[in-house]
């Protein structure tokens, strides 16, 4: 049999779709790839960091062979067992819950989209293993059902085999179909290959998904749910040829990471820039950036109101001040003290004598502030603080936006000092500091209204929708967007 006999995805309306239910497979059907191993890739570097890449990379040959010419299952299980084998389960969940959607997401296949999205009731039968897939699937597809292959675990852990019948492929997944629905016939299929033939002839109508990877993924703005926050390491999905390049790259990175940062520590803070410039770090420096200038006596320095992207956020505005300017935060990492030339003032959390204590400071010198309190890696701004508005008569927002190739510089459920690394591990990172106009605070608005222009200003020059997010919310999983009121 050939799963070409069923007609194009295309020739399947998607009109009164509401009380029928569809059955897709994932990869290469309702995802435009149909290789898996940048997701299983992806998990194993989150999880267990580059030894588990590279065995998987290792035990990937293997895979392959076994799954074109011996079995597809056979193939499928090799995968699975390089990927999961020892692996805390919880570790695996966090990492599909918070790792896996954007590049999902980035792969969706718009004519099965579209036919997926019309019916009122959706499944997915999937030979991935469903601890992988069912967040995004349910949390952002709205999928209903989720079939998958399932894990074998031990004490919390995975075990790399999977439980029977086995991995979902063939005839296994039209049983698990039956299975599941029993007396009642789903009304669409759809599949990509011969072995999803059996699940397909299930249904009362098929409809093959041919393999066409130049067709564009859906767009963003066609997604039923945005992605808020999104952790792991890597900027691109993970192909074998890219991870073997990334294995190799890490080591030498990781030196060169470490050069880099010896420049913010050792050398004096106007001879920064061009030490930077030398080690590879395009620092982008636009708007005028104010002079430093002898104050009068009475006369406060200025409070540079910067949002938050890196560890590295105190180190490059002073290289680009060319002067050392000392960070005021609310809770000091121990990252922003090895930089010992820039002096890190930590808020003791009581108003009154914080406000006391940066007014006496901005007496003697400018000031560098991050009022989001976290580094945030979305396109989405934290509400400022309206704190700092009291303190000075000069305020100056600064947006900071970092560029990366191969590495983010920020995570959540990593080890957070290891992020310093990773941005400076990547071959050209650019950290682009954009001074806007400095005003006076002292204009008859109140703090509060000072505050969300400054947010207004930084969100309008990164281009970031300007929400009403607090630290707390950046860190859920967020249902909707809140709009600023």
């Amino acid at each position: 049999m050939a799963i070409t006999r069923f007609p194009m995805v295309e020739k399947c309306t998607s009109i009164d779709r509401e009380n029928d239910t569809v059955v897709t497979d994932l990869d290469g059907t309702l995802l435009r790839s149909r290789n898996s191993f940048a997701y299983f890739a992806l998990v194993a570097f989150d999880v267990d960091g580059v030894l588990r890449l590279l065995f998987l990379l290792l035990a990937s040959p293997i895979a392959g062979i076994l799954y074109h010419f011996i079995s597809e299952s056979a193939g499928i299980q090799v995968i699975v067992f390089a990927t999961f084998v020892g692996m805390k389960v919880s570790d695996v969940e966090s990492a599909a819950r918070h790792v896996l959607p954007k590049f999902y997401l980035e792969d969706l296949h718009p004519e099965s989209w579209r036919v997926f999205s019309s019916c009122g009731k959706r499944c997915v039968l999937t030979a991935t293993p469903r601890i992988m897939v069912e967040p995004f699937l349910k949390d952002y597809l709205g999928t209903d059902i989720v079939l998958g292959t399932e894990i074998e675990t031990y004490k919390g852990r995975a075990t790399g085999f999977v439980k029977s019948p086995g991995v979902l492929v063939g005839k296994n997944k039209a049983d698990t179909l039956t299975s599941t629905f029993r007396d009642t016939q789903p009304e669409i299929g759809l599949g990509d290959r011969d072995t999803d033939i059996p699940f397909m002839t299930l249904c009362k109508e098929g409809y093959f998904v041919p393999s066409n990877l130049k067709v564009k993924a859906v767009s963003t703005k066609k997604l039923p749910k945005p992605i808020i926050f999104h952790d792991g390491r890597f900027i691109k999905k993970l192909t074998p040829l890219t991870s073997l390049f990334i294995i190799i790259w890490i080591p030498f990175g990781f030196l060169l990471a470490c050069l880099r940062i010896s420049i913010g520590i050792l050398l004096p803070i106007p001879l920064q820039y061009y030490a930077f410039w030398a080690a590879g770090i395009h620092l982008i420096i636009n708007g005028i950036p104010p002079l430093h200038i002898k104050k009068f006596k009475d006369q406060s320095g200025v409070l540079f109101v910067c949002c938050h992207k890196t560890i590295l956020d105190n180190i490059f505005p002073s290289a680009a001040l060319d002067r050392p300017i000392p960070v005021v935060t609310y809770s000091t990492s121990r990252l922003f003290n090895i930089f010992p030339r820039i002096k890190t003032i930590t808020l003791t959390g009581d108003g009154a004598s914080d406000a006391s204590m940066i007014k006496k400071l901005l007496k003697q010198r400018d000031l560098t502030i991050f009022p989001e309190g976290t580094t945030n890696r979305g396109q989405f701004l934290l509400r400022f603080s309206s704190l700092f508005a009291e303190f000075t008569d000069e305020i100056m927002p600064v947006a900071i936006e970092t560029k990366m190739s191969m590495f983010h510089g920020t995570t959540t459920r990593g080890w957070k000092w290891m992020d310093p690394f990773f941005f400076l591990m990547n071959p050209r990172p650019t950290y682009e500091i954009t001074f806007l106009n400095k005003f006076t605070s002292k204009s008859g608005k109140s703090s509060h209204e000072v505050a969300s222009y400054v947010q207004k200003v930084i969100a309008e020059t990164l281009s970031y929708g300007c929400t009403t997010f607090t630290r707390k919310d950046k860190y859920m999983a967020l249902d909707t967007i809140v709009k600023n009121p």
